[in-house]
């Protein structure tokens, strides 16, 4: 019997050491702790992959919360059924003691770990829906505003009427004329949609 760790942030410039000192105290050795910085949209994660292979039945994976494994409510929930079920190992969920699967493993102990892992599961997937929709609200008022999202648009500058005029009398391409302005192909065309 082994005890494993998974800690997970979602980008490289979060800091995992929250999750590492919880894994220590937990007392799992650092060698067993596996990481991945990436998000929890899915689980195609390498280090997430890894861990799976290393578990054996009766084995303890240790986890932070339960959004680390993922946010998505289905698969969530796979990936519980197919740790205790088929790998046949423990979850203990650091954050929620009702979801440590070491213990009570009667009838009565299974239902109230499913239960509350359901219920998690389910807010962890609303919670991101929330999110989103907060976003889409917060994008729209802020367009609504005049906010403009994304890069500046490139100034034409001084010599763009000129060249533009060779360009459409046939004089120099669109690419000899977005050189010359030094710029790309695409921003050339664009300019040209944006006068006509």
């Amino acid at each position: 019997m082994k005890t494993y760790g998974y800690i997970r942030v979602s980008t490289r410039e979060q800091n995992e050491d929250r999750q590492r000192i919880a894994m220590d105290e937990f007392g799992v050795p650092r060698e067993n702790v596996f990481l991945d910085k990436q998000s929890g949209k899915d689980f195609d994660r390498p280090g997430y992959k890894r861990l799976l292979r290393r578990l054996r039945p009766e084995d303890i994976l240790v986890i932070k919360s339960i959004d680390r494994l993922g946010r998505n409510y289905e698969e969530i929930l796979e990936q519980w059924r197919y740790i205790t079920k088929e790998k046949r190992a423990a979850i203990v969920v650091l954050d929620m003691p009702l979801l440590d699967t070491r213990q009570g493993r009667d009838l009565t102990g299974v239902l109230i770990a499913d239960i509350v892992l359901q219920l998690l599961s389910y807010v962890a997937q609303t919670e991101r829906e929330f999110n989103r929709q907060r976003q889409a609200e917060g994008i729209a008022a802020a367009k609504a505003r005049g906010v403009r999202f994304g890069r500046r648009p490139k100034e034409r500058g001084s010599g763009y009427e000129s060249i533009y005029r060779k360009w459409k009398e046939g004089e120099i391409s669109g690419r000899e004329a977005a050189r010359r302005l030094e710029v790309s192909h695409g921003t050339f065309q664009r300019w040209v949609r944006e006068q006509k």
